[in-house]
């Protein structure tokens, strides 16, 4: 029986040696979509924006450097290792469950991959479209953790259920800390009864093959989690296995299911 007892904190320490290929194989996948989703008319020149839970910065330098020297930007996170400020770019420790908005009139707001670890998600969406100012919007994106991971090619049925019980123990670890891994499909309405218009969703997945940086994600996160994975009955041989399928040419797997979502605040009241 496992005998680790979890917590709601977040799974995923940033500060730990493998955040960083954590944070470049995310960057790598969500980046371009991202950039998509909050180009103008959403981000304009001279806007204000918030970063919420900003990682290694990726985002919120490219928002930087799109509102230019007359705008601001300011990215929060528990741990701002990874962050560094600049210019326009301002850096906070900031905990969104329990601090205040850094400010209450923000253009853009965009939290990736955050809401979804926090038991108060509902609250915390609330709060960040109270911080809009009148038409910003806010883009909020997670992964849909609920539509099983289709393995697309594999040296085996025995390796494709292997890969299977691995990320399956993964997602039950993070259930544990207290995310809720259907929450992608609840933002869109969320959003909506927050008061906010246009509203919008999309959905990406795309194929991971091994050795790609989408497929290290699942090897990375194997080791941040191995202390609970080894605690929920995962042994040692089928850790080291998983991660050497993860660099088989003969595999490839789909990724998690990428939940873009974003709504306005109006203009007017």
């Amino acid at each position: 029986m496992p005998t680790h007892v979890h917590d709601t904190h977040y799974a995923f320490d940033n500060g730990a040696p493998e955040a960083v290929p954590q944070l470049r194989a995310l960057e790598s996948f969500l980046d371009p979509i991202t950039a998509r989703r909050i180009a103008p008319p959403v981000l304009t020149p001279g806007g204000a924006c918030w970063e919420v839970g900003a990682g290694g910065g990726s985002v919120a330098r490219s928002l930087a450097r799109a509102v230019g020297p007359g705008g601001r930007v300011v990215a929060t996170d528990l741990d701002t290792a990874h962050l560094t400020p600049g210019g326009n770019l301002d850096v906070r420790r900031h905990d969104v469950r329990t601090d205040p908005p850094p400010g209450d009139a923000f253009d853009l707001i965009h939290a990736r991959l955050v809401l979804l670890h926090l038991p108060e998600r509902r609250r915390v969406l609330a709060s960040l479209a109270g911080a809009l100012a009148p038409g910003g919007w806010l883009v909020v994106e997670e992964f849909d953790c609920t539509v099983p991971l289709r393995v697309l090619t594999a040296p085996s049925d025995d390796a494709a259920k292997l890969f299977a019980q691995v990320t399956d123990a993964m997602l039950d670890i993070l259930q544990s800390h207290g995310a809720d891994l259907a929450w992608a499909q609840d933002v869109h309405g969320e959003l909506v009864a927050a008061g906010l218009v246009e509203v919008d969703t999309v959905t990406h997945a795309q194929s991971w093959p091994a050795g790609s940086l989408g497929a290290s994600l699942y090897g990375t996160n194997s080791r941040q989690l191995e202390p609970e994975l080894l605690d929920a009955g995962v042994s040692p041989g089928q850790l080291e296995a998983f991660r050497r399928l993860l660099r088989d040419p003969k595999f490839a797997v789909m990724s998690y299911q990428f939940v873009s979502t974003r709504g306005r605040r109006p203009a007017t009241p």
